[in-house]
């Protein structure tokens, strides 16, 4: 009787929400053209994870000031090295290859709601940076 009410009980009990990885390619070349992410706009949920793999050399990502949910400590991975996000609170990401940011190597990350949206909006961006948040924003509902 013990044990049919134990077994009764963790198949009632909530199980936990497995999060998703959520690869992200840092190219050379890619569908969009000259040095990319891959996608360059990810829809998450809290708790996923991205994973940044720097499939080409020469690489890196790091987050964008004003352009991280409240409360998200900023980020920077080491060059050619695969870096891991995960994203813990709802809003918009904004992340950036260092050396190629002007070239418009962005990417944008919308966790749940665009909570801190405002703000992202508010950054100003170098070069093709700035025409390719546009695009990227526009996606996101912002």
């Amino acid at each position: 009787m013990k044990l049919t009410v134990l077994a009764a009980l963790i198949l009632l009990a909530p199980t936990a929400a497995h999060a998703a990885e959520i690869e992200v390619q840092m190219l050379n070349a890619g569908a969009k053209g000259a040095m990319v992410f891959e996608p360059d706009y990810i829809e998450a949920k809290p708790g996923d994870v991205i994973v940044f793999k720097p499939t080409s050399k020469g690489h890196d990502v790091e987050s964008i000031k004003g352009m991280l949910p409240e409360g998200v400590d900023p980020f920077k991975s080491a060059f050619n090295e695969e870096y891991r996000l995960t994203v813990s609170k709802e809003g918009l990401y904004g992340v950036k290859c260092t050396p190629h940011y002007g070239m418009g190597m962005v990417a944008l990350i919308k966790v749940g709601e665009p909570v801190n949206q405002p703000e992202a909006i508010a950054v100003k961006h170098p070069g093709k940076a700035k025409m390719v948040f546009q695009e990227l924003l526009a996606k996101s509902g912002s």
